[in-house]
């Protein structure tokens, strides 16, 4: 029998029109995965973003034989799920409000290395842009980086494929289920980048590869990179909608330049012209604007900011919380002087922006 706790995170993310935002309001308000399938319609119809369809989705509990075939199926074929709690959960990815609720995993990188690069482009390069992105990877090699893309045709495979033969670390963000590779081409590269990196989407198994997907994966793919580099891309596409989301995700935004008038290189031109992407002739130039080589940098640290957005009864679960290494949920709830209805909820929604971690006997502490 699956283990109950994951089976029903996994049935969340199956609800038909429940992304990441709306599934973790939905446990929020109802106090846990599994209390999220407990609830009564009224109950659910009170959390917002929930209307009748969704409520009865739920309600017919359909999704939860889903996922416990999904999960026998993963074990099966080596699949991870990650929830967004979990301590293997991508860091970069957990501040954004759109990061999904559950992640499925099949490689055996760690998610979380000290330093990543994010490489996007055309999916038609030339032989110039391809030549332009193997030597990429191969400097980047030194700065003990984890490349981060699609898996998609041209520049995307070829930065992959360059990873495996030279050994770094690679993964790819996938707009789709894992039990397919798309496209099929790529599926003997995708395999040997488990070995040394791996395979990460936000969609269940069965999923199809949309058109849809796509711009959903390149958020992902954004987000957990420190850098994105863009080799070669028109004036649209997928690449161009990476660049705009590392900018708004505060990345460092890169694009390698081309010809005046060269179709291929229109949109890097474009970047670096209008100010959004720093002009990239080699791997030092990503290097001497993250500050690689100056060990006593700090990481960034994202929790001043998360503060200061908290509510005010937030911030009194975290004011209470400052001064100890920990306390019970008992305790939590008499220093508040909260209703003990209203603490479950608070507590998990600072557990969700990483403000606070849930230990054993029904214990907290502020992170």
């Amino acid at each position: 029998m699956p283990n109950n706790d994951i089976l029903h995170k996994i049935a969340i993310t199956r609800i038909p029109r429940v992304g990441g935002v709306l599934a973790k309001n939905l446990i929020s308000y109802c106090g846990g995965a599994e209390e999220v399938f407990r609830a009564k319609k009224r109950e659910l119809l009170k959390v917002p973003g929930i209307g009748p369809v969704i409520a009865e989705n739920i309600i017919e509990q359909n999704v939860l034989r889903e996922a416990e075939t999904e999960m026998e199926w993963m074990e099966r074929h080596d699949i991870q799920p990650i929830f967004y709690l979990d301590d293997n959960y991508p860091v970069r990815l957990r501040p954004y409000e759109e990061a999904p609720l559950v992640l499925f995993y099949k490689g055996n990188a760690e998610l979380n290395p000290p330093r990543t690069v994010a490489i996007v482009g055309t999916r038609k390069p030339t032989e110039r842009g391809k030549m332009i992105c193997e030597e990429l990877v191969a400097a980047l090699k030194k700065y003990d980086v984890q490349i981060i893309s699609g898996l998609a045709y041209g520049i995307d495979v070829t930065a992959h494929k360059k990873c495996v033969q030279i050994g770094v670390s690679t993964v790819g963000i996938l707009g789709h289920g894992l039990d397919r590779i798309y496209p099929p081409e790529h599926r003997s590269v995708g395999m040997e980048m488990c070995e040394n990196g791996g395979l990460l989407t936000e969609f269940s198994y069965q999923v199809q590869p949309k058109r849809e997907h796509f711009p959903m994966r390149n958020r992902i793919i954004a987000a957990m990179s420190d850098a994105l580099i863009v080799v070669e891309s028109g004036e649209g596409g997928g690449s161009i909608i990476s660049a705009e989301l590392g900018n708004k995700y505060g990345k460092a935004v890169f694009a390698v330049p081309g010809r005046l008038r060269d179709d291929y290189s229109k949109g890097c031109n474009l970047l670096i012209k209008n100010g959004k992407a720093r002009l990239l002739e080699n791997a030092e130039d990503v290097a001497s604007i993250l500050e690689w080589d100056n060990e006593q940098i700090p990481s960034p640290d994202i929790r001043e900011k998360l503060f200061a957005d908290l509510n005010e009864n937030e911030k009194i679960i975290v004011n209470i919380l400052r001064n100890v290494d920990d306390m019970s949920i008992d305790k939590i709830t008499f220093e508040s002087r909260l209703a003990p209805s209203q603490i479950s909820s608070i507590l998990l929604n600072l557990e969700f922006k990483g403000l606070i971690k849930n230990l054993p006997g029904k214990r907290y502490m502020l992170c």
